[in-house]
């Protein structure tokens, strides 16, 4: 597997391409607002994209879905119960003054448990509530693609509509941090790290922060 992190826009959202190397398909998670660039770099790596998994709905991880889809043909992953945000993209992006349009139906719907493949890589869907309703990391190979839900030392924001702090808490709790401390975390913003390195250190996981407040 080989993974190509495109930080794009204007929210310095993470793009992510997962690569089978052997076949040269992809996987395109989160394709943000620099749909341009998203486009350049899969011509760049000279690869197929065949599925788009978004893993949740927020503005900043949709916006480049509508190029992405039409220029690869790739099918849609979205977990149902963030659809509402989904088909609300225009309102979201105007509370942030971006022009944002709305967005066909997602094609395929996530299940916490299911199973994806790209090429002859394979993946597992785990439903990560908290961030948003629909949340869900996809963790396989020693990675975990983690959305919003976990950060280098912070964990995602819980004060947008469907934000749930306790609920995020257990979420990262009984899906994350039983994996291996080597599996890498890459996350929608800010640089990767590690289930490891976030279980010893993160304040929101040892307690520092409920602590004092």
């Amino acid at each position: 597997m080989r993974v190509v992190p495109i930080p794009n826009g204007v929210f310095v959202e993470n793009t992510y391409l997962v690569i089978d190397e052997e076949t040269g398909q992809c996987a395109v998670v989160d394709p943000g607002e620099d749909a341009e660039l998203i486009s350049r770099t899969l011509q760049t790596a000279g690869v197929t994209a065949v599925a788009i998994w978004l893993t949740h709905a927020h503005l900043d991880h949709v916006l480049g879905v509508s190029r992405v889809r039409e220029e690869t043909g790739a099918p849609v992953y979205l977990h149902p119960a963030d659809r509402p945000l989904y088909d609300a993209a225009p309102q979201q992006g105007a509370a942030f003054g971006i022009p944002a349009p709305r967005l066909a139906p997602p094609d395929r719907s996530f299940a916490h448990g299911d199973e994806l493949h790209v090429g002859k890589l394979t993946f597992t869907v785990r439903h990560v509530p908290g961030h948003s309703p629909g949340h869900v990391a996809v963790v396989g190979h020693g990675a975990v693609f983690a959305g919003d839900v976990l950060f280098q030392g912070s964990i995602g924001r819980t004060d947008l509509p469907g934000g749930d702090f306790d609920a995020l808490i257990g979420s990262i709790g009984r899906e994350l941090l039983v994996l291996p401390d080597s599996t890498i975390v890459y996350p929608g913003h800010g640089p990767e790290t590690t289930i490891g390195a976030e279980r010893q250190s993160n304040p929101f996981l040892t307690g520092a922060v409920r602590a004092v407040s």
